[in-house]
This record gives structure tokens, C-alpha cells and sequence, in this order.
């Protein structure tokens, strides 16, 4: 574990929010000359607490989609049953995220394909595949409400 400070935060709030933005703003904007935030920015990253930079994809601009969110439940509890689940999810391009979880289910998968019609040839596919895969329950987004947004660093740094 790795202690921040205020100046780290600073950092890791612009960044989560504006990914793109200059160093020389982001220096300024947490109040510090260029190279010490330089410094700060590559301690962060060679920490892994900064994992990457993505940019985030208007879809509905780019044509007919769909996301699903998948509650899944495997036939078997056995660490040998949950590692070939999870190798197999890693090889479908659609299923663009999935956690493990605890408690009712196993998995929830977050499913992303052209149309209804798509994401249930990609369920068919799990099911024929045999890859441990009882149950599994599905939720079609309608609208999205909030999306994935900076995560609330000063609740989770001392």
C-alpha cells in the first residue's frame, strides 16, 4: 500500500477526469512547478496506481449497440472451475468487463454487441462451450443514468 498525499490526489482527481490534459496544466493546476509533478506523475505510474490512460467512446455514434449485464452462477466452486471461467471470458471481445463476486453470484459480465439478437448467439456460444456456466440472468441497459466517473479519492485515501 501507498501513502498519498494532498498533491498526490490532486493529481490522481485531474488525471481520472481529464486524462489528456498537458503537464504543464496539470502543474499548475495542483499547484506545483512542472518537474516535481513530472516526478510525482512517474512515481504514480511506476507504483501502478496509475494503470493506464484510456479515452471514453461515444458507442452510439458509431452504430446499433447494446449492453448487457450478465449475473452469472457456475455449476462447480472448485478454484479449477473459476480460473477456466475466467480464462474463457478473456477470449470474447464483447464481454468488456466481468467481476467476481461474493455472495448470490459468481460473475457479473458486462456485455457489449451490435443487437439483442448478437448477445444471444454470444450466450448460446458460453452455454456450448462448456465452461462451467448454470446460470446466468440478464439485464438490458434502457439508458445509462451515470457511467464509470473518477473514483471518490478522498473516501479511499487517508
Amino acid at each position: 500500500m501507498h501513502r498519498l498525499d494532498a498533491r498526490d490526489i490532486a493529481i490522481l482527481r485531474v488525471l481520472s477526469a481529464e486524462g489528456r490534459i498537458t503537464k504543464a496544466e496539470l502543474a499548475a493546476r495542483v499547484g506545483l512547478s512542472p518537474s516535481p509533478c513530472w516526478e510525482r506523475l512517474k512515481r504514480l505510474e511506476q507504483a501502478g496506481i496509475i494503470a493506464g490512460y484510456h479515452a471514453r467512446i461515444a458507442l452510439k455514434k458509431l452504430g446499433p449497440n447494446v449492453t448487457v449485464f450478465v449475473a452469472a452462477e457456475l455449476t462447480d466452486h472448485t478454484p479449477a472451475s473459476f480460473h477456466a471461467f475466467e480464462d474463457s471470458v478473456q477470449r470474447y471481445d464483447e464481454i468488456v468487463a466481468c467481476w467476481a463476486l461474493g455472495g448470490g453470484f459468481d460473475y457479473l459480465l458486462q456485455i457489449v454487441t451490435t443487437d439483442i439478437d448478437a448477445y444471444q448467439r454470444l450466450i448460446d456460444h458460453l452455454l456450448e462451450s462448456r465452461i462451467g456456466l448454470a446460470r446466468y440472468f440478464t439485464y438490458i441497459v434502457t439508458k445509462p443514468v451515470k457511467g464509470p466517473g473518477p473514483p471518490p479519492l478522498e473516501m479511499l485515501v487517508e
